[in-house]
């Protein structure tokens, strides 16, 4: 399937997400290497931390995040994938 311009800049879009959601995370819970899809918590990420990230995410991104979603997210992923539903 060719590409379009809405969905290299989705990519795009979704690409930078990514980027400041581990950089967030990393600032939040003093983490120095993060993957992905590697769980925060388990990288050192503490649950008190989680609800900073949370407040800077909702601010970052100009958002309100479902508690109930965002408690399901472990990973850097998980949390760009819910902001981009969040936004559309």
């Amino acid at each position: 399937m060719p590409s379009t311009p809405e969905t290299e800049s989705a990519v795009t879009r979704s690409a930078a997400t990514l980027d400041t959601v581990m950089q967030i995370i990393q600032q939040n819970g003093k983490i120095t290497t993060l993957m992905p899809a590697q769980d925060f918590y388990d990288a050192g990420l503490t649950s008190l931390a989680s609800l900073t990230l949370l407040l800077d995410l909702e601010e970052k991104f100009n958002i309100s995040i479902p508690d109930d979603r965002f408690i399901e997210c472990r990973t850097a992923e998980a949390v760009a994938k819910l902001i981009g539903e969040v936004q559309s």
